[in-house]
C-alpha cells in the first residue's frame, strides 16, 4: 500500500522535484511564452509524481485546489520570477484579511530556452494558509487594534481596502476581527473578479512560518 500523503512528505517531494526538474530538459515547453502553459505543464508533472508514491485525493486545477484533504489542504501555484504571481477564486472579501483557506505550495523557475536544461527552479515556498491573506490589510487591520480602534475605525478602514463590500458583510467582518484578530499575511491581493496574487514579499524575505523549501 502506498503512505498517506502529509504536508510534511509534500514539502519533501516539492524539494526534491525542483533538483531533479532543474537536472532535464523540457522540449515540451521550449519556446512556449505563456506562463500559464508552462506552470500547467510542471504542476501536471508535480501532481503525476505525488500520484505514483502516495495514497492522495487530488482535484484538477479548474475543479478546486489540489491536494483538498483536511490534513493536506494544499493548493499548487507555479510562476516566473519574473513576475512571480497567480489568480485565485474569489470566494469572500474575507479572504483578503484570513487568508485564501488553503495553504500554497508555490514554485518559482526561471526559464531561458538558449540552455539545455531550460528551466531552473529558483525557490520553493510552502506557506500556510493562515499566512495567505494581504499584507497592507492585515497589517493596517493590526496597527488599529494596537492603537484600541472601535468598530468603526475597523470598518473604515476595511472599506477604504475593500470598497466593495456590502453593509452586512462589513459589519460582520468587522465584529469578527474585534473578536478573532488576523494575523498579518504575506500576499498581495488586488481585486478584480478573481483573486489576483502577488508573491515578491514571500520570495524575496525570510517569513515567519513560510517555510523555505529551496
Amino acid at each position: 500500500m502506498k503512505p498517506r500523503l502529509t504536508i510534511d512528505r509534500l514539502i519533501e517531494e516539492a524539494g526534491e522535484f525542483c533538483k531533479e526538474v532543474s537536472r532535464m530538459s523540457h522540449e515540451a515547453i521550449r519556446g512556449v511564452t505563456d506562463g500559464k502553459s508552462v506552470g500547467d505543464y510542471f504542476e501536471k508533472l508535480f501532481k503525476k509524481r505525488i500520484a505514483e508514491k502516495f495514497d492522495v485525493i487530488m482535484s484538477s486545477s479548474t475543479k478546486g485546489i489540489d491536494f483538498p484533504a483536511p490534513d493536506v489542504n494544499t493548493d499548487i501555484k507555479v510562476t516566473s520570477i519574473r513576475q512571480p504571481q497567480s489568480s485565485a477564486p474569489f470566494r469572500s472579501f474575507r479572504q483578503k484579511v484570513y487568508g485564501l483557506g488553503y495553504n500554497i505550495l508555490l514554485f518559482v523557475y526561471e526559464k531561458d530556452d538558449t540552455r539545455e536544461h531550460n528551466v531552473v527552479f529558483l525557490h520553493a515556498r510552502f506557506i500556510p494558509k493562515e499566512r495567505t491573506g494581504d499584507f497592507i490589510t492585515t497589517r493596517g487591520i493590526k496597527r488599529i487594534l494596537e492603537e484600541n480602534g472601535n468598530i468603526d475605525d475597523v470598518k473604515a478602514f476595511i472599506v477604504e481596502r475593500i470598497p466593495y463590500i456590502d453593509e452586512m458583510e462589513l459589519e460582520n467582518l468587522a465584529r469578527e476581527i474585534l473578536r478573532n484578530p488576523p494575523l498579518i499575511g504575506y500576499l498581495t491581493i488586488s481585486q478584480a473578479l478573481q483573486w489576483r496574487i502577488q508573491y515578491s514579499r514571500v520570495v524575496n524575505k525570510n517569513l515567519e512560518g513560510v517555510i523555505q523549501i529551496i
